[in-house]
C-alpha cells in the first residue's frame, strides 16, 4: 500500500491542529485529524463535494467562532 499524500489547508494555524485530506488508492477520500493520524475516516468524492459546497454557502458558519 502506498502512503497517502496528505494535504491540509493553508489556513491551519498549527501543524497539529488541522484536518488532513488525501485520495485513497481506490479513489475514496481519506480524512484524519493531524493530532490523531492513525484514525482515518473514508468517504466518497461526491459526499466531500456536497460538504464543501455547503461550507462555501455558509451552512456551517455557526459551528466556528468568528475571527477576532
Amino acid at each position: 500500500m502506498t502512503t497517502p499524500n496528505w494535504q491540509q489547508s493553508s489556513y491551519c494555524q498549527a501543524a497539529n491542529n488541522c484536518l488532513n485530506l488525501a485520495t485513497g488508492p481506490d479513489g475514496t477520500i481519506l480524512l484524519r485529524e493531524s493530532e490523531s493520524p492513525d484514525v482515518i475516516v473514508t468517504t466518497t468524492p461526491d459526499k466531500l463535494k456536497a460538504f464543501i459546497l455547503g461550507v462555501k454557502a455558509g451552512e456551517f458558519d455557526h459551528l466556528v467562532k468568528p475571527a477576532p
